[in-house]
């Protein structure tokens, strides 16, 4: 047992390693293993993120939550699933492929350092912000129910935000509330990445499942991350759901906005705090344990064709 355990920890380690030592190679693997991780993993939990949404607007309890989900009946469940899942999987593609790619540029040759990992995640998390920000914006209109009747569709809150101009459909459309979204993103990305591996090297030295270690790794950064970048995660949502030509608040306004509604109670700031636990806790455990999975498949078939 103790045999099969360290060489479990060795085998991660190599998948950390650059296949040929000195030479870096396009890590097109890892764009695709991380597009259907995430497909998969946020296909699974949108339900549990539309109650949560609910809760970030309105500041209401989790049953109330899902009272007004079902008073607006079962075919408006998955109002909005469109954009997220298009993002998810294109965030899950940037933020595993350009973290390897960056990773295997800083180092091309592992075991790698926490500072490395930390950069690389860092810097992946900012793409993905760039990215992906204005399906997210998008995405939160949706899930506003005070905004159904207004806008119907994606198709309606994409032809608003192209009836404004050019600066207006940047600042005021597509990327609304873009700087809390760029800080969360890679501040959460490097936190991710810095310590995924080694809890998992870590549990697989333990002499658990494969499928575990990966599982609860995932789960444990997925949810200490979100705990520590939760008001950012409250204020992206409150700021991205407003929607038309009036003026925008300053970043620091519509924290002091937020922080007045809720009372200037922290409780408050964190409530739904729960449920985005459990959230955090499924979608990156299962995220991690789909790419881990993917990859082990992936390693074996290469080396039956070697």
């Amino acid at each position: 047992m103790g045999e099969q355990n360290h060489s479990a920890g060795k085998e991660l380690q190599h998948w950390t390693r650059a296949e040929v030592p000195g030479k870096k190679s396009w890590p097109s693997q890892a764009y695709t293993l991380g597009a259907i991780s995430n497909f998969m993993s946020t296909f699974l939990t949108f339900p549990i993120y539309k109650v949560v949404f609910r809760q970030q607007i309105h500041a209401m309890a989790v049953s109330e939550a899902m009272k007004q989900l079902w008073h607006e009946g079962p075919q408006y469940f998955y109002r909005g699933i469109y954009p997220p899942l298009l993002s998810k999987t294109l965030q899950g593609t940037l933020l595993f492929g350009t973290y390897d790619s960056l990773l295997c540029f800083f180092s091309p040759v592992g075991p790698h350092p926490l500072g490395h990992r930390w950069a690389a995640g860092l810097m992946s998390g900012v793409v993905e912000a760039v990215a992906l920000s204005p399906f997210e914006r998008v995405q939160n209109v949706l899930q506003d129910g005070r905004k159904q009747a207004r806008f119907p569709s994606t198709v309606s809150i994409l032809k608003e935000f192209n009836s404004y101009g050019l600066w207006g459909r940047l600042s005021l459309g597509y990327y609304r509330g873009f700087w809390p979204v760029l800080v969360r993103n890679s501040l959460g990305s490097a936190l991710y990445f810095s310590f995924k591996d080694p809890i998992q090297e870590g549990l697989a030295q333990q002499g658990l499942p494969h499928w575990v270690p990966a599982l609860v790794s995932g789960s444990v950064n997925g949810t200490i991350t979100c705990l520590v970048l939760y008001p950012l995660i409250v204020l992206v949502a409150n700021m991205q759901s407003h929607i038309g030509w009036q003026r925008m608040p300053s970043l620091w306004a519509s924290a002091r906005d937020l922080w007045d509604t809720r009372g200037r109670k922290v409780l408050l700031i964190y409530r739904g705090g729960s449920l985005v636990i459990l959230r955090s806790s499924v979608t990156w455990g299962l995220t991690t344990a789909i790419h881990d999975f993917l990859q082990r498949k992936s390693h074996s078939k290469k080396e039956v064709k070697d």
